[in-house]
């Protein structure tokens, strides 16, 4: 009786050791909440939400003070979406070829430079887009360099890890009668591959998408080293014209604001965490409904 009373007394401690553990994340997101809506939120008040929004005209030192976050909200829009259309493609059809057509003897070269991208730290892919990106567009697209493209190629190469390795694991993971199946039908193995395999694993697929976004929408050094980090008039806005997203506006001016200069910038945090919040709703709720087809 000694023994399972002490069993069972150690299961109890156990038991609220876990759920003490698991609770941490969900007491860091109510925390990062409430210290973003505490701070962020009156400064939104007080500057009026729509002039915050919906103007384009950044200038805090001015007199009288602008703060409106219209172009970084779009130039955020226009880097991400550069990052997507650059690293999506190239990292589905690299997860493809270690998934399905990779020889044994380069698997392992591959995949340990993959993993590697992911340990690279963003400082470095900053100094790698100032030195090889930079120029490289200068010379051959014109500009002087840092504009939206750089930003979008260094930050398309920085998603690329998310988005092969679990685009790989979900390819993996598909049955194997999958693809007897298809081979049993005399399909070719890229017929199998691309109409069989691939859109079997759409789930994973779909969330490597989703993780790569909300890392490109995120970053920070890399981008505030390549865009330029210029407030540009949207009527300005061009792939080789430099560009400020919020993230850079936010790490550019923090270490010199204060009072509503300050709160503004905590302000834009919070429109940075609700664009994210609802890019990721809405692209989960596009895998949800891509499942269920």
């Amino acid at each position: 009786m000694q023994n399972i009373s002490s069993n069972k007394t150690k299961e109890n401690v156990m038991q609220a050791v876990f759920f003490l553990s698991a609770s941490v994340s969900v007491i860091a997101l109510v925390a990062i909440c409430l210290f973003l809506l505490l701070r962020g939120i009156p400064a939104i008040a007080e500057i009026g939400f729509f002039k915050f929004i919906f103007n384009e005209k950044w200038a805090p030192v001015n007199t009288p003070a602008s703060y409106g976050i219209l172009s970084m909200i779009v130039g955020s829009v226009y880097v991400t979406a550069g990052a997507i259309i650059i690293g999506v493609p190239i990292g589905l059809m690299c997860a493809i070829f270690l998934a399905q057509f990779c020889p044994a003897n380069i698997y392992n070269v591959l995949k340990s430079a993959v993993n590697l991208l992911a340990g690279i730290p963003s400082i470095i892919y900053g100094f790698f887009g100032m030195e090889i990106v930079v120029p490289f567009v200068r010379e051959y697209f014109g500009g002087n360099g840092f504009s939206i493209m750089s930003a979008s190629i260094i930050l398309g190469i920085m998603i690329l890890p998310t988005i092969i390795s679990i685009s790989e694991s979900s390819i993996r993971a598909v049955p194997e009668s999958y693809a007897e199946g298809s081979f049993g039908l005399g399909a070719t193995k890229e017929e199998t591959v691309f109409k069989v395999v691939v859109p079997a694993a759409k789930s994973g697929v779909l969330t490597s998408i989703i993780l790569g976004i909300g890392r490109a929408v995120g970053e920070t050094m890399a981008v505030v080293m390549v865009a330029g980090n210029s407030v540009m008039p949207l009527d300005k806005i061009e792939l080789l014209k430099p560009i400020r997203t919020m993230t850079t506006n936010i790490v550019t001016e923090m270490s010199y604001a204060s009072g509503l200069h300050e709160s503004s910038l905590i302000a834009t945090g919070v429109v940075l965490f609700v664009f994210v919040l609802i890019l990721n709703t809405a692209l989960s709720l596009i895998k949800s409904k891509s499942i269920r087809n």
